[in-house]
């Protein structure tokens, strides 16, 4: 029988780990990029695709999913995964930052946060407790705990606040997950790290969250516009103030240097809209550097997005073609932008785990980087 949850480190090369996730819907290898489904679909993408890429595990979201089309009304149609089609493990982000940022007159206590749907205007409460109930109702298979996050230029007492009920909020919900019916049998729970760019702020986190117990530990309240010496900064120590047994997961990073640098300094998974969102735009992610495939310069350009890459776009189709759907704004120019770029970060994963297990990760990061750079300043 597959195990609850089980993390394994095959191998290391400096900080950076390459490893296996099990848990009874399937293997995650790591380092992991996650695809985000945020509505129960990876936008623009049948499951069958997204698995075909190499994606081992997908995001859903919990505050969008309980105001469309309900957690309570997915539970009733078999859970996401029948729901969506997607039989391999889910991680749900708990909620938290989409009530901060998409929210009108959201309003902050200790019970939880108070908010208007960013939909209809209904009126809504988000404590830890509700979104253990919704994250259950899902079925998901990684619950994140409950946070509050605080843009990180606002002064360090509001920041030390925030990070002390997180953890106060993170108790709440790992008592929670814990009493969820028998949902705790066979799922997951990771407490997320807060503090912004202090380090004495995020090493308190780690402790409290470590106190606690969890089975992974996310570094949060990055990527929210601190830009990336800023980030890396913070990733220089953050990792290695959580534990080292357990995956480490950035929410919502990013961009291919990003998540280059990330796994350099000891992170084991990421998630991010950008290659969904990017490809719905016209963006291509090669090794070369993004491309705007609605440049004019495509027009007639018969090679395909990325002659190294082995995705079923890049085998089939001309950036001439893709050029013309985009510009055309057919719907099939989304979905084949789309399909690009998740191949295109699944391979860097497989390259990165790859490298990892070689011991060549820093030749691979600085041949990546200096290749990605090259090519895509005004392409």
């Amino acid at each position: 029988m597959a195990p609850r949850f089980q993390f394994d480190i095959h191998a290391t090369d400096g900080k950076a780990r390459t490893g296996t996730i099990s848990m009874r819907r399937g293997d995650i290898r790591t380092p992991a990029f996650m695809p985000v489904g945020t509505a129960a679909t990876v936008k623009a993408m049948k499951p069958g695709d997204v698995r075909a890429a190499g994606a081992d595990i997908i995001l859903g979201n919990t505050y969008h999913l309980m105001l469309r089309p309900t957690a309570e009304r997915v539970a009733r149609l078999g859970g996401l995964h029948a729901f969506m089609g997607w039989d391999r493990p889910i991680l749900t982000d708990s909620g938290g930052y989409q009530v901060m940022s998409l929210s009108e007159l959201a309003k902050v206590t200790e019970e939880g946060v108070a908010f208007k749907s960013h939909l209809d205007g209904s009126h809504h409460m988000m404590s830890p407790e509700r979104s253990m109930e919704i994250q259950r109702l899902l079925g998901s298979d990684i619950v994140m705990a409950f946070d509050e996050l605080v843009p990180t230029d606002t002064t360090r007492d509001v920041q030390a606040a925030a990070m002390e009920r997180s953890m106060r909020w993170a108790k709440r919900s790992r008592d929670g997950f814990d009493s969820g019916s028998d949902h705790a049998e066979h799922a997951a729970l990771f407490g997320i790290q807060q503090g912004a760019l202090d380090e004495e702020l995020r090493q308190q986190s780690a402790q409290a969250l470590t106190d606690i117990g969890f089975d992974g530990y996310a570094i949060g309240g990055l990527a929210v516009g601190e830009g990336q010496e800023a980030m890396f900064g913070v990733l220089d120590y953050a990792p290695g103030q959580l534990p080292a047994h357990r995956p480490r997961y950035l929410m919502g990073v990013g961009k291919p240097d990003d998540i280059v640098g990330a796994v350099e300094r000891g992170v084991d998974m990421f998630d991010c809209v950008l290659p969904t969102r990017s490809g719905r735009t016209g963006q291509a992610f090669t090794r070369l550097g993004p491309i705007n495939i609605r440049n004019a310069r495509f027009a007639e350009d018969t090679g395909p997005l990325d002659p190294e890459c082995g995705c079923p776009v890049c085998a089939t189709w001309s950036r001439a073609y893709l050029h013309h759907l985009v510009r055309a704004g057919e719907i099939l120019g989304a979905m084949l932008m789309t399909e690009h770029n998740i191949w295109f970060y699944q391979q860097l994963m497989a390259d990165l785990r790859a490298a990892i297990a070689n011991t060549q990760l820093s030749d691979f990061a600085n041949a990546f980087r200096a290749r990605y750079a090259s090519g895509g300043k005004d392409r």
